[in-house]
């Protein structure tokens, strides 16, 4: 018998393929039924389905081919249940044979396709850059409608009636799912960026759940992101996306201590930075701040690139980071940018500078963990230990991912400890 144990892993390692494989067969179910729902209704019952199997019979040699195949008779079978017209009944034949067909043929190049159509397709400018973002994240990304809320910081359930809303467009409009022409792309090339941005931000820092990353995320982020390159070779929004991109990710190794744990910045092993990386990151920064007018992605390219570059913490030129987040506020005056820019004034100013840049920011980011976590760093740096001992604490009742709250719950135990 198998013990519990085993089947955990066991399980774990089935979402773990399936996590890896789920935009390409998304794509290419897509690509053969024209249904969103359709798609990811057969694509988790095809799940449900290797979660039986593959502990019996063992992972197969082709995970995703398994999956497209068996969705696509998951899907098959729903479609004749439903029975909706006579027309379904026709469509259904030639429907079956496109992905049958894809299953055999399928390449590199066919999922390189699947994939660039379908993010075209949720990101069709019929649809609001909200709409784009969230469908992209639900069907490529495979985020839950919780961690989309989070990311946008609204509600669940306004996420929800947005995914239903865009959903329904899509269908109603009969958008087409395919590559637009030259003339068309740049409409929406914006919404395709933020989507990238925002599939790298989840991987790079998990709004829910045990682990502080979620490397599949990151690694499909930064994939899209050379797509994007080679399709918008001239583009600096483009570059500079890319760029941050493997910047941040350069230093995934040194963020995670043996257990698990968050590491800070200022405390990471920059011997465990990837080097290749960022090279190649600094470069396609200076590509990317040749560009007129200077993107926000660019900008926030050279702060990455500027840390990347110290070789020690105390080497940072935080002076120069200072100035660029306020160039990338003129660009961007968000909040968060604010949050950052107050940061990076704290590290070339002192923490009361810092703070007098916070307290500002109280209404629009009361309910944003990492607001009230960056405060309490810097009252504790000033030596207020009650006042960072309440922001920690607040920071902590709002983070839900398992390594952020605990390494903040450390740092509030480490303040009661040096209180005694």
């Amino acid at each position: 018998m198998t013990s519990s144990n085993e089947s955990s892993a066991i399980r774990e390692q089935i979402f773990a393929v399936v996590r890896d494989h789920r935009p390409r067969v998304m794509a290419g179910l897509i690509r053969a039924l024209r249904d969103f729902d359709v798609a990811e209704d057969a694509l988790q019952d095809a799940l449900a389905a290797a979660l039986v199997q593959w502990p019996r019979d063992g992972v197969p040699s082709s995970p995703r081919a398994w999956l497209l195949k068996t969705a696509h008779h998951k899907a098959i079978d729903e479609l004749r249940r439903r029975q909706r017209h006579k027309e379904k009944n026709a469509e259904l034949g030639t429907t079956g044979l496109e992905v049958a067909d894809s299953i055999r043929e399928t390449g590199e190049e066919t999922i390189r396709d699947d994939m660039l159509r379908l993010m075209f397709t949720c990101c069709h400018p019929a649809l609001s850059l909200h709409a784009q973002v969230a469908l992209t994240l639900r069907t490529i990304a495979g985020l839950t409608v919780e961690e989309i809320a989070r990311a946008f910081l609204v509600p669940v359930p306004t996420m929800a009636q947005r995914l239903v809303r865009a959903k329904n467009k899509i269908r109603a409009a009969r958008i087409p799912y395919r590559v637009p022409a030259s003339h068309e792309i740049e409409a929406r090339v914006e919404g395709i960026l933020t989507v990238v941005y925002l599939v790298f931000n989840e991987g790079y820092t998990a709004t829910t759940g045990e682990q502080l990353m979620r490397a599949e995320l990151c690694r499909h982020a930064i994939w899209l992101g050379r797509e994007l390159g080679e399709l918008f070779p001239q583009r600096g929004d483009v570059a500079g996306l890319l760029a941050l991109m493997l910047l941040q990710d350069s230093r995934r190794e040194a963020r995670v201590g043996p257990g698990g744990e968050l590491v800070r910045l200022e405390e990471q092993d920059r011997t465990q930075w990837d080097t290749p990386q960022i090279q190649e990151g600094c470069a396609l920064t200076r590509d990317a701040l040749r560009f007129a007018p200077r993107s926000s992605y660019a900008l926030q390219a050279a702060i990455a690139a500027l840390h990347a570059e110290a070789i020690a913490p105390e080497d940072t030129d935080w002076p120069q980071i200072v100035a660029l987040y306020g160039e990338l506020w003129k660009l961007n005056p968000t909040p968060v940018v604010a949050l950052n820019r107050a940061a990076a004034v704290a590290m070339a100013e002192g923490p009361a500078a810092g703070l007098e840049l916070m307290a500002e920011l109280e209404e629009p980011l009361g309910q944003y963990f990492l607001f009230h976590s960056a405060r309490a760093d810097l009252h504790r740096r000033s030596g207020n230990t009650a006042a960072a001992r309440v922001a920690y604490a607040r920071a902590i009742e709002l983070c839900d991912n398992e390594r952020e709250r605990s390494f903040l719950e450390t740092q509030l135990g480490t303040l009661r400890e040096g209180n005694r």
